[in-house]
């Protein structure tokens, strides 16, 4: 089965790109760059999912695998990136096997981790070192957003290379901003999970106590979601957070490690978040019950 949804694309010219990272957000995001015409070179930790890229896409013509970031990055005008965080991001950009190592004078380096602002600023700094330009550029609307090449992508850095990058970027989104200087893709993607995170407490609350009430859920979530109550979390996770099903979507784990970064940030600038850190205590709760993998509307499950 094809991993992404047929879509239109606006037609740009055919750019050598590479891409770092084909999990559930990557594999996808890499996909539509290709049928959009561009020559892909993808790099994966695990090499078979690599192979398997090159295959579902071989018919599309020049799509080729890696056996490190650096070789992925070898020629490539644009190298996009979609790991898992810091740490991994320092290992596919840094060192003798790294990305920037691989990449020429003048290549744009596009990061579409969810890792914190300091890490960008550093890769920044270490890019313009070596004559190379680094976007941060995280993303919003998760794995269904990636399949559809409608996601939301908040980006800092230079404007010239944001300008070369978001053509091309558009493949895979719905809107492609840059929010101001290096740092500040990442900063705006925490002010996203925060909103989040308060949000699906919300929700989660709201249903359990209609639930309790003894209120048909499926029609209250009709009723109130063409009202002030509506939001993206209750139009797409409210009925199935009613109905107890959580096997899809965005991870507890990964947003216990989005909040982490928010929080260690907040300590730095001095904002207070009472509530965030709250909802982060209750998603340790829900790890805690076996729901590492659980989507992030399985909050609900505290309250049962």
């Amino acid at each position: 089965m094809p991993s992404t949804a047929p879509r239109s694309y606006t037609a740009t010219p055919a750019r050598k790109v590479a891409f770092l990272g084909l999990g559930v957000m990557g594999y996808p995001m890499a996909a539509h760059l290709a049928l959009a015409g561009h020559q892909v070179t993808v790099y994966n930790r695990t090499t078979a999912k690599s192979i398997a890229w090159c295959a579902e896409y071989e018919s599309l013509g020049g799509q080729k695998h890696a056996s490190t970031p650096r070789l992925a990055a070898q020629g490539a005008d644009l190298v996009f990136c979609c790991v898992g965080n810091d740490d991994d991001l320092r290992s596919v950009t840094l060192g003798a096997d790294g990305a920037f190592a691989g990449m020429e004078p003048g290549a744009i380096f596009i990061d579409h981790t969810t890792a914190s602002a300091e890490v960008a600023r550093e890769l920044y700094g270490a890019a313009r070192t070596l004559g190379l330009q680094f976007i941060d550029a995280p993303v919003s609307g998760g794995q269904a957003g990636a399949q559809n090449g409608l996601l939301t992508v908040m980006c800092g850095g230079d404007q010239a290379a944001f300008d070369a990058v978001q053509p091309v970027a558009m493949a895979f989104s719905r809107a492609f901003t840059r929010l101001g200087d290096s740092g500040a893709g990442q900063l705006t993607k925490m002010v996203n999970q925060i909103c989040i995170a308060g949000l699906v407490q919300g929700l989660a609350e709201a249903v359990a106590f209609g639930q309790r009430a003894g209120l048909d859920m499926n029609q209250v979530l009709d009723v109130i979601g063409k009202g002030a109550a509506q939001s993206w979390q209750l139009d797409n996770r409210g009925k199935t957070m009613a109905e107890g099903k959580f096997d899809f979507g965005f991870a507890v784990d990964w947003m216990r490690k989005d909040l982490g970064l928010v929080l260690a940030e907040a300590q730095r600038n001095g904002a207070r978040l009472p509530v965030t850190a709250l909802v982060d205590q209750f998603y340790g709760d829900v790890q805690q019950m076996g729901g590492c993998r659980w989507d992030t509307s399985s909050l609900i499950k505290r309250l049962g």
